[in-house]
């Protein structure tokens, strides 16, 4: 009896602190719209003028009343095959609407060469050049056509064999989301896409956008660019970015660079810039696996130095008024004898800080401040940790709003360039671990 009582109360106890904590903590200030803490406005009546439709193979208009026609209803066309060379439209709707979900599996989830050659490309409003164009796998958040299990603020593969978006994507006129299957396999192809139809949209709701690259080998001293100058008011969401190390620097650290974010008419200069790339993803003192909700190191093999990694700004906006753009430095750091090791096997090192001993005391050589630095042949070099600038394979997706249905960035590189090494570099790689 007493347990029974004591549990009651509990329970009790908990509802009238979800009550009241909801009734103070979440008033948004209109007077009649009052919230339970944890769950938002999930027990709100549905606005007027909003619809809520899905398309997917077995209703593939979202039309009401189309679902599940085929096979009397029993599953009759759960998935497409798409053949290679072939382009298939998921998504042809017409009118203002949000997408705010969209789920993907089938033979993309578990093929390799699938995730980096299969495209997605999303056209807002009638456009003709999309403004989402990437490989499917780095659309959805992971890079190098590899696969893992994650869920964070925008993107997750609960089981590594799957895809999930939660982006709100809005459109005033028309959407159209199409799949091109650039591999030599056909594509079997399970999804559903969740949007609302709307009257009509906010005058300030922003149409998404990405843009995907990769470069084979960065140049010594310049940047690798994330996201090329964009121009329009937006607001920059974050990347997800691929790195293939280059093996001429093997068994030295890769992450130094920093990460630069250039807004509203930057230009040598940025106005926003990190400390370095485990720092700008959360971590620090070298990067191994972990995750987080905004940022994650899903790949850390640094005996073949292969990486990909995350940095998604949803607590911390980044808003522009004007321009965008987005690079990463490309700096590692090794000792003296790392360095001297690279320099004779060919490698391009250009050393640009250190730091020495005296005494007991720590100081720092800012080599390229100074008029006559110390060179790495020297013997009074010290033989501590040195940041250098190198060359590596690097590839990223990143992703922004912008006031627009079109951007002037470059289109989606060639399949070739996409799937370049990829299986000497990577895939024979990890599969041997």
């Amino acid at each position: 009896m007493h347990a029974t009582k004591t549990k009651n109360s509990f329970w009790l106890i908990l509802v009238l602190f979800i009550i009241v904590y909801g009734c103070n903590s979440g008033h948004n200030g209109t007077g009649n719209e009052w919230t339970i803490a944890g769950m938002g406005e999930l027990f709100k009546a549905p606005p007027k003028g909003i619809t809520s439709r899905w398309v997917s193979p077995e209703n593939p208009t979202g039309e009401k009343g189309k679902g599940g026609l085929t096979n009397k209803g029993a599953k009759g066309n759960a998935f497409f095959i798409i053949a290679p060379g072939e382009k298939k439209v998921l998504f042809d709707v017409k009118g203002a609407g949000i997408i705010n979900r969209m789920w993907l599996s089938g033979t993309i989830g578990v093929n390799q060469i699938q995730r980096r050659a299969v495209r997605i490309d999303m056209f807002w409003d009638g456009c003709l050049k999309p403004a989402v164009s990437a490989p499917v796998g780095d659309f959805f958040g992971i890079g190098l056509g590899l696969i893992a299990k994650y869920d964070n603020a925008l993107f997750s593969s609960p089981e590594a064999r799957s895809f999930n978006f939660t982006i709100p994507m809005p459109y005033r006129k028309s959407a159209c989301i199409t799949l091109t299957n650039e591999s030599a396999e056909e594509v079997w192809i399970w999804y559903d896409i969740n949007y609302l139809e709307v009257d009509k949209l906010p005058a300030d709701a922003m149409y998404f956008h990405t843009y995907w690259n990769r470069n084979l080998k960065t140049t010594p001293g310049e940047d690798y660019v994330i996201l090329p100058k964009v121009d329009g008011t937006g607001r920059y969401i974050g990347a997800n970015i691929g790195v293939i190390g280059n093996p001429v620097y093997r068994g030295t650290w890769f992450g130094e660079g920093e990460a630069k974010i250039y807004l509203d008419g930057d230009e040598q200069h940025p106005s926003l810039v990190g400390t370095g790339t485990e720092d700008f993803i959360g971590s620090g003192w070298g990067q191994g696996e972990y995750a987080s909700r905004s940022f994650r190191s899903l790949v850390s093999d640094r005996d073949s130095d292969i990486y990909t990694f995350y940095r998604y700004h949803i607590a911390d906006p980044i808003y522009f008024h004007k321009d965008c753009k987005v690079t990463l430095q490309q700096m590692g750091s090794a000792d003296k004898n790392q360095l001297l090791k690279i320099r004779r096997k060919g490698g391009v090192v250009i050393p640009v800080w250190l730091l020495g001993k005296d005494g007991n005391k720590t100081y720092q050589h800012r080599l390229l401040d100074e008029k006559n630095p110390p060179k790495i042949e020297d013997k009074e070099f010290p033989v501590t940790a040195t940041n250098y600038y190198r060359s590596d394979d690097v590839s990223a997706t990143a992703y922004f709003y912008l006031d627009k249905p079109e951007n002037n960035l470059p289109e989606l590189p060639s399949l070739q360039l996409r799937m370049k090494d990829l299986e000497r570099r990577v895939f024979k790689v990890l599969r041997k671990k």
